[in-house]
């Protein structure tokens, strides 16, 4: 913890917390901290115990539902009259997973945590470190859980099935069968559940699971967290022009999210639209869990700082944090609250005024204020 003993460098001096600030006089506040200084244990349980007992019931509920039997009794063709193979997309030979599902998520979370403790060496704040961690895990955590659901519920087959299911259609003269399910049914009678497949339950279920891609979803969603926070305290997308290894490495993550997903593909366990799901699911989750824990997503001048559970950012001041960013170019992170906080860049929160109370933003006369006779094209922006 020696990274974080240490005020964030380019950041004022720790300011005392007002008397009537943040006290928990009322039920539900919390107890004095500031954004600046690593807090106590205890001090950082009582912020957190509510978001760790709901990551543990989460999972639990998660491991629940995935370990469930599959709910609905999807219908399958399986071949016509003549011994073709109705649907061939569902009869691929079931390979070795060429990524594992520990794998995937072991590089979409422990790959973001190491470096956003590598990034610590610049930044030095306890505070950032917990809310990119914390948010991580909110992406990573609630992804899970809707993609399980959307498993047990909803499903659909995988490439393999058929080898899974090793299909005797003989079973369904049996009459109890028959009963059972839906054998033999739809238009000539081609369509059969699952009481006629022979093979292994386990790898039943989880042939009847395909949608969406739970590799993808966690790679998704911890990945393009990473690509959101490297993009905030980079300034990738910012108010000067970067130098290219920093767009490379930005975009390093969503390479690596796109080979996880897409090598699925390669070894039929997934198809494509399964994929495509579990990217989808990923992304949403990974964005709103970066914007609960940090002041903005896409905004340059303030989506790096993380928010307090105690306090609202100060829009109208200037905010704990501003300077924590890992890149010091341009005065990122460098004076003061950092660039372009300072009223002297024409820059600050809330008005974009310079020092002399003056827009900071030269603009030129629209048209509805001209001289008559001067309305050129150039005075309408």
């Amino acid at each position: 913890m020696g990274l974080f003993n240490r005020t964030p460098r380019g950041a004022p001096a720790p300011a005392a917390v007002p008397a009537n600030g943040h006290t928990r006089a009322r039920r539900g506040h919390h107890e004095p901290y500031t954004m600046m200084t690593r807090p106590t244990f205890g001090q950082w349980l009582r912020v957190t115990w509510l978001d760790i007992l709901t990551m543990a019931a989460m999972g639990a509920i998660g491991l629940g539902v995935y370990f469930a039997r599959p709910a609905p009794s999807r219908s399958f063709a399986v071949t016509f009259s003549d011994g073709e193979v109705v649907y061939p997309q569902f009869a691929y030979p079931m390979r070795k997973e060429i990524i594992p599902i520990w794998l995937a998520a072991f590089l979409a979370s422990v790959i973001p945590i190491f470096i956003i403790l590598c990034m610590q060496v610049r930044i030095r704040s306890f505070w950032d470190a917990n809310n990119a961690i914390t948010g991580l895990l909110y992406s990573l955590i609630t992804a899970a859980v809707f993609q399980v659901f959307v498993k047990w519920l909803i499903g659909g087959l995988r490439p393999h099935f058929l080898t899974v299911c090793k299909p005797d259609l003989s079973l369904a003269t049996n009459q109890y069968i028959a009963d059972e399910g839906y054998n033999a049914k739809g238009f000539k009678e081609i369509y059969y559940t699952r009481e006629v497949c022979t093979g292994d339950e386990k790898e039943i279920n989880d042939s009847l699971e395909s949608m969406p891609s739970g590799h993808t979803t966690a790679a998704f969603a911890g990945l393009v967290f990473l690509y959101l926070y490297l993009n905030a305290k980079l300034k990738v997308f910012s108010n000067y022009h970067p130098a290219m290894w920093k767009l490379v490495v930005l975009y390093m993550p969503i390479l690596g999210a796109v080979l996880i997903g897409g090598a699925l593909t390669i070894d039929e366990y997934h198809n494509w639209y399964d994929v495509l799901g579990g990217a989808i699911i990923g992304t949403v989750m990974a964005f709103s869990a970066y914007r609960m824990t940090y002041a903005a997503v896409w905004d340059f001048r303030y989506n790096h700082i993380p928010l307090s559970r105690a306090s609202p950012l100060p829009f109208g001041g200037e905010p704990d944090l501003a300077g924590a960013t890992f890149t010091r170019r341009v005065g990122w992170g460098v004076s003061g609250a950092g660039f372009p906080f300072t009223k002297e860049h024409g820059f600050g929160y809330g008005s974009h005024h310079g020092s002399n109370g003056a827009s900071g933003l030269a603009r030129k006369p629209v048209a509805g204020h001209a001289a008559p006779g001067t309305y050129r094209a150039e005075n309408m922006v």
